[in-house]
């Protein structure tokens, strides 16, 4: 089956003209020696330079963050939600302008933009609301000796790491509890996508946002920012969301101090749909779980293990819903799926389908790169993936379903553990004692029953196994930015 072909490319769309490009230092911008460049990964053209930061620039942006901590923590807590209200009210007044630069600079169509837009101030409403209710506990010590007092406080300057493909909502969901907890931080956003962040740098500092609270520093060469941040002392968390390799890197770097880490790392998500699921319902989900951010997402299903009484009838319905995404510049009209991020993800997924195919697996629609200029691939379902493919070890980050069938629920099982990973599994059955039975034997983190997207402000996110350390999200995620403090009276 033929996939939908690419529109027609839409007219060309600007970058807002007060749109800071330089580091975001003390609350206002600063401009560096170097600069690199941010590209359209939909035309390979450059959009504009931005700031290029050093260790300097790291170093300087640690002393803001750490002259500001005392004050920024005896700031009563609902002057800190007040800031982060104003500043969930200012990203919707600019909802536009964010959707706008995340579809110019990561590639995803405007609808879905608007939508991360939606997501990711939620968490900057939700954590307002959570940093009003930092509680403690007291207690009568169990042998009547005495009273157990636990405090709560910030745990100091953190290290924020984000990645490319969700550049508002992966900083919110850290600059959020960070904030609300009383904790400077200082942002590295991905080089791909710096300048969501730095807008969003503008917004905190219209916000009232206190000099030093908040720094960006954009950079083309990561580890060398990131690595003398993390063996400062004076740094005392680094939370991070990225592949699994980095995130070693860091934890491995951190371990010499012991330094607090939030890991949000990949995943490798099972799909289970089982012979008494509602197809249409799967069908449904799976499209959700599999295209959500084109695919490029840690929550995409990147395995479909279907039994094999339904495998064909489920098989045949997700390629004909998959070969009638329309694929296109992302503001092109009706587009619903826009370019990988750059030629090297496209690589890796044409690596990953072609050893597939050669393992004997059969493309039912897509398998091969749309014509540019961008990094367009369509979206693509393969079944017969036999055991081995490297698409079952590897996280595709991309439109590709590869389907694979089971006889019973332990070999579903034992399939969807096969894997180092355990960020989030979908299952699909419409017996509820079942699918219950099923998600709680999966070694993930997070389980979606019968729906296709888990992901909400208000819920712990998170893995298991070399998936991630930490939850972000929900009141757990602002646990993660607080040292509990026990006092022992008599």
């Amino acid at each position: 089956m033929t996939p939908s072909p690419v529109l027609s490319p839409a007219l060309p769309h600007t970058l807002p003209t007060d749109l800071p490009t330089g580091l975001w230092l003390g609350g206002e911008q600063v401009s560096t020696a170097a600069t690199f460049p941010v590209r359209d990964p939909a035309t390979g053209e450059v959009l504009t330079e931005v700031a290029d930061a050093t260790p300097e620039d790291g170093l300087r942006a640690l002393d803001l963050a750490v002259a500001a901590q005392a004050e920024w923590a005896a700031t009563p807590p609902r002057k800190r939600a007040d800031i982060l209200a104003r500043a969930f009210d200012a990203v919707h007044d600019r909802a536009d302008d964010f959707a706008r630069i995340m579809t110019l600079e990561m590639g995803k169509t405007l609808a879905e933009a608007r939508g991360e837009v939606n997501y990711g101030a939620e968490f900057l409403r939700w954590f307002a609301e959570e940093a009003v209710r930092i509680g403690g506990r007291t207690a009568t010590a169990p042998a009547g000796t005495g009273r157990i007092v636990v405090t709560k406080g910030p745990v100091g300057p953190v290290l924020a790491i984000t990645p490319w493909n969700f550049p508002l909502a992966m900083a919110t969901r850290k600059i959020g509890p960070a904030l609300a907890a009383g904790c400077p931080i200082i942002v590295k956003p991905a080089s791909e996508t710096p300048l969501t962040m730095l807008l969003l740098g503008k917004v905190f500092a219209d916000a009232g946002l206190p000099k030093g609270v908040l720094s960006i520093l954009p950079t083309s060469h990561a580890s060398a920012l990131t690595d003398p941040l993390i063996a400062d002392a004076r740094l005392r968390k680094i939370t991070f969301t990225g592949s699994t390799g980095i995130g070693k890197h860091h934890v491995r770097a951190s371990a010499d101090r012991l330094l607090r880490t939030s890991m949000e790392l990949g995943g490798n998500a099972p799909f289970l749909v089982f012979d008494d699921a509602d197809i249409d319902a799967a069908v449904e989900g799976a499209v959700a779980a599999k295209m959500r951010n084109g695919g490029e997402a840690c929550t995409a299903a990147n395995r479909f293990l279907v039994q094999e009484s339904i495998a064909e009838d489920f098989t045949a319905r997700l390629t004909e819903a998959m070969a009638a995404v329309r694929v296109g510049n992302g503001f092109s009209e009706g587009a619903q799926l826009g370019p990988l991020i750059n030629a090297a993800a496209r690589e890796k997924i044409e690596r990953l389908v072609a050893d597939a195919v050669d393992r004997g697996a059969r493309v039912r629609t897509g398998g091969e790169r749309l014509p540019g200029p961008g990094y367009f691939y369509p979206p693509t379902v393969i079944d017969r993936v036999q055991r081995g493919s490297a698409m079952l070890a590897e996280e595709v980050f991309g439109p590709v379903a590869p389907v694979m069938t089971f006889g019973d629920d332990d070999e579903a099982l034992a399939l969807a553990n096969d894997t180092e990973h355990g960020l989030v599994a979908f299952v699909f059955s419409r017996d509820l004692r079942r699918a219950m039975a099923v998600g709680e034997e999966i070694e993930t983190g997070m389980v979606g029953l019968n729906r296709g997207v888990v992901s909400d402000p208000a819920a712990p996110f998170g893995g298991a196994k070399q998936s991630g350390i930490g939850r972000e999200g929900g009141h757990h995620g602002l646990l993660e930015f607080l040292e509990p403090k026990y006092f022992a009276f008599d």
